[in-house]
């Protein structure tokens, strides 16, 4: 599908999605709990329906039902996962957290679980795991021609301890910490290196403590996790996304009109929060009250942007970097090189064809800002957030934008081309 946009100055105000990464967890944690439980004010995506329907084929039974919130879904879960020995076929379509999260969640049953994906998802390391695998006698198959899927994998984890490397993904992290608890004994997870991405694993903890299940971990990396733990059945209601908000609130930045972002918590566990103070120090004017961040227009100025612990975020930032004055450095990035694209290069590649100036670097941007930017066919890569950043870029563009596989939005935010639309976008669907 392709997206033709007049550029046009955006403003107005936007009921930001909820967070895809407490989404996930919160849905897992139900599922994993022998009761009835809860979870409101979910964003619909292509990567929440892959984790509902893993977490069905387990066992769990969900139910979608009527939302207090417009566009939004709730669900009722009855939890408890089977352990019967059955085959399993878990399709994860594109979604790297619902595999990396579920496949240590399949082994807490005695099923034989077959993982399968789409689009780059077979391309994704999952060699941690293989390696745990091995240690702990777990039966494994993978893809063929070094793809990762599909993975079909037979045998129950045990407690104990476990390394893994933390510079790879924190979505390990998070798939062991959600399953070890549930073991009969004490299990310890160490990080052999410096943990990247922490917040999303302090996200997890933050989920699971909601839940009634407890993790220890202290500033090296090594989390005790006791066992013979039961996940508790409730209420949870999902807040605003600060990834999709950061889109949001860069259009709000570069557009000659405010863009107020409402559902947001103020103290949240997203690591992706750092958009505001990434945003304020760049010259942004952020306003905040309560659930609510307003994005005003402001002269921008580049700086050194450190997207370890925040890398979903690169794609925003570069557009914001390509229209401020000055240069702008996005460093420590080389891990979204295996997102659903090739995140650094597609963004030079495509802002760089609307007339930016980004040289692209082994794990980070080098952006000099221009005045402004002129039209041209770009490439979405198949990339939800690529699409939004592109999106977001027209404000600053002279002539009409084309974006190709706009559609790839759905991921995480099916909504976006009719928000987009009405905080004053002008675009057209083709195909």
């Amino acid at each position: 599908m392709k997206m033709i946009i007049t550029p046009q100055t955006l403003g107005g105000t936007i009921q930001v999605p909820s967070s895809k990464s407490i989404g996930h967890r919160e849905l897992i944690c139900a599922a994993l709990a022998p009761e009835q439980s809860y979870v409101e004010n979910i964003s619909p995506s292509q990567d929440i329906d892959a984790t509902c329907g893993i977490l069905r084929s387990l066992g769990a039974t969900i139910e979608e039902i009527q939302s207090r919130l417009p566009g939004r879904t709730a669900y009722k879960i009855q939890g408890s996962l089977q352990q019967t020995g059955q085959r399993i076929t878990a399709d994860c379509c594109e979604s790297g957290s619902t595999l990396r999260f579920l496949i240590p969640v399949g082994l807490i049953g005695r099923n034989i679980v077959t993982f399968t994906g789409q689009g780059r998802l077979a391309d994704r390391p999952l060699e941690p795991y293989f390696d745990l695998f091995r240690e702990q006698g777990i039966a494994f198959q993978q893809g063929t021609e070094g793809k990762s899927l599909p993975l079909t994998v037979q045998g129950t984890l045990r407690p104990g301890t476990y390394t893994l490397p933390g510079n790879v993904s924190s979505q390990f992290f998070t798939g062991l910490l959600l399953a070890l608890p549930l073991l009969d004994g004490d299990s310890v997870l160490i990080s052999t290196t410096p943990l990247e991405s922490v917040s999303y694993v302090t996200m997890t903890i933050a989920c699971m403590a909601n839940h009634g299940v407890h993790v220890y971990s202290d500033s090296k990396g090594t989390f005790r996790i006791p066992g013979n733990q039961q996940y508790r059945a409730g209420r949870y209601v999902i807040e605003g996304d600060y990834s999709q908000a950061a889109f949001w609130l860069s259009a709000g930045l570069l557009s000659k009109t405010a863009i107020v972002c409402t559902g947001l918590r103020p103290r949240s566990s997203q690591g992706d929060m750092a958009i505001v103070s990434i945003l304020r120090a760049m010259g942004g004017e952020l306003s905040s009250g309560g659930a609510t961040l307003t994005a005003h227009p402001s002269v921008l100025t580049g700086r050194t942007i450190d997207v370890e612990d925040c890398p979903d975020l690169v794609p925003a930032l570069a557009v914001v970097a390509s229209c401020s004055k000055g240069t702008t450095h996005i460093v420590h990035a080389a891990r979204v090189r295996f997102k659903e694209c090739d995140r650094l290069h597609a963004m030079a590649v495509e802002l760089n064809k609307l007339g930016a100036d980004i040289h692209e670097e082994p794990e980070g941007l080098l952006i000099h800002g221009v005045p402004a930017l002129h039209g041209g066919i770009v490439s979405a890569w198949n990339d939800h957030r690529i699409a939004m950043a592109l999106a977001i870029a027209t404000q600053r563009c002279h002539d009409t934008v084309t974006i190709e596989g706009a559609e790839s939005v759905r991921k995480s935010y099916p909504e976006f081309w009719k928000d987009f639309a009405e905080m004053g976008g002008i675009c057209k669907q083709e195909g």
